[in-house]
């Protein structure tokens, strides 16, 4: 299942390779996932495409700094019976686009991510929960800064994975305008040719199988070194929590299971570690006034911690 969906929203996004790659495998991994990139670059088509080829709900959520928190999480309305009855919001779906996430006030920010958290919602002291499928990608633009409320790092830590989405290559960009002339629009799904392969169920099955993939003690050891690595490397001034060192183990179960192992390979985690850190540490500022990027660190970080061998 998990090939045949990297298949099918490739053929919707072009040009955004380990963008996809990352999203379905936090998915698998029963992540959360932040993806930055300028607009334009397929943020939403991804996940739209996404619910498409697994039959699941999708809403998208306009952050803004005048919405709040029950614009995200639904109300408790008094109906003419003298009851009161919860409204769900628009995090009650499979797949939900938390768009320009940076945009809307810390309070807002804050019950979107309890929701991601506990995965469920409180409202008037009565917790709904959310589907099991349930899952957040949320949008930052890393060019604007007017106007936006940066997430805490404390609150990035929650999401499994930070994906970038830059510009496609030429020839992507060539393929893009070819399907528009053959009818592809980005705002009606009908278009996109996705074949369904799966629903809720076979999506849980696989994230079962995900559980299931089998890791040698080296590589444990190995993960812990390389999360360990980015809290005294000379050009952070915080690394990365024992979260990451989670996510890093559920991402390379999942990375395995779809390339058809059932076994984790060093390759896996070498592969996942930029994408898992990147946004849990912060650079010394002048080193980033010089240029260097959380990447460059990680990367610094990460060739002082030796693979295992065999």
């Amino acid at each position: 299942m998990a090939r045949s969906l990297l298949d099918e929203l490739g053929r919707v996004v072009l040009g955004q390779d380990a963008a996809l790659r990352e999203a379905v495998l936090a998915l698998l991994a029963r992540g959360h996932v932040l993806l930055e990139g300028p607009p334009g670059t397929a943020k939403t088509l991804l996940v739209r495409a996404l619910a498409e080829a697994l039959g699941l709900s999708f809403r998208r959520i306009q952050f803004t700094p005048d919405l709040m928190p029950s614009d995200v999480t639904g109300v408790s309305i008094f109906d003419p019976g003298g009851a009161f009855t919860f409204r769900p919001g628009p995090l009650f779906a499979d797949l939900v686009l938390a768009d320009e996430i940076n945009r809307a006030p810390a309070k807002t920010q804050a019950a979107l991510l309890e929701a991601m958290q506990e995965r469920g919602v409180t409202v008037d002291g009565v917790t709904h929960p959310l589907s099991s499928a349930f899952t957040v990608f949320a949008t930052q633009n890393p060019i604007e800064f007017e106007g936006t409320y940066p997430l805490p790092e404390a609150e990035l830590d929650r999401f499994l994975l930070k994906g970038l989405m830059g510009y496609p290559g030429a020839e992507s960009e060539q393929g893009i305008l070819t399907r528009v002339l053959a009818g592809f629009e980005a705002a009606e799904p009908g278009t996109f040719g996705v074949r369904r392969v799966a629903d809720a169920a076979g999506l849980d099955a696989v994230r079962g199988l995900v559980r299931r993939v089998r890791v040698e003690p080296s590589l444990v050891v190995y993960m812990t070194a390389l999360v360990r690595a980015t809290r005294d490397a000379p050009a952070l001034t915080m690394g990365a929590s024992p979260r990451a060192s989670v996510a890093l183990l559920r991402l390379a179960q999942a990375s395995a299971l779809v390339d058809g192992r059932d076994y984790v390979i060093p390759e896996d985690v070498k592969g996942l570690a930029p994408a898992v850190l990147r946004h849990r540490v912060v650079v010394a500022p002048e080193l980033e006034l010089e240029g260097v990027t959380p990447d460059t660190a990680i990367q610094s970080a990460l060739e002082r911690v030796d693979a295992p061998k065999g």
